[in-house]
């Protein structure tokens, strides 16, 4: 019996490893993507022109990886707070998002696979 919950506790710490952490989870996309002064700050962190919040730092270094995946590591609630704040820089700031895309995909590989993604298809 301890040897199959010492398996199932393996089994789910490797399947968590395999998710981003979920602490930003909550984290407030709709505040952020309302005021479009804070939205632009995140954006000039994004493409190291600005300050960085603790959250920003944390964002940005999952982004590349998110890109090359199509978010393979988010959680669900990632995917969509994700699609909500891609879409609302699509939108507000086409060329920033242009520039997001060369510094994170510079080859545009995954830009077809990323942007079916964020169109939620």
């Amino acid at each position: 019996m301890k040897s199959c919950i010492v398996l199932i506790c393996l089994v789910l710490s490797v399947y968590a490893a395999d998710k981003y952490n979920s602490k930003y989870d909550n984290f407030d996309v709709d505040t952020l993507i309302g005021n479009d002064r804070l939205l632009k700050s995140y954006v000039n962190c994004f493409l190291d022109k600005g300050r960085c919040t603790a959250e920003g730092n944390d964002f940005k270094k999952a982004l590349p990886e998110a890109v090359e995946t199509i978010c393979g590591k988010c959680t669900d609630k990632q995917k969509l707070n994700i699609r909500k704040v891609i879409k609302a820089i699509q939108q507000k700031y086409p060329k920033q998002w242009e520039d997001l895309v060369k510094k994170n995909d510079p080859t545009g590989k995954h830009r077809a696979g990323f942007e079916k993604f964020i169109q939620g298809s």
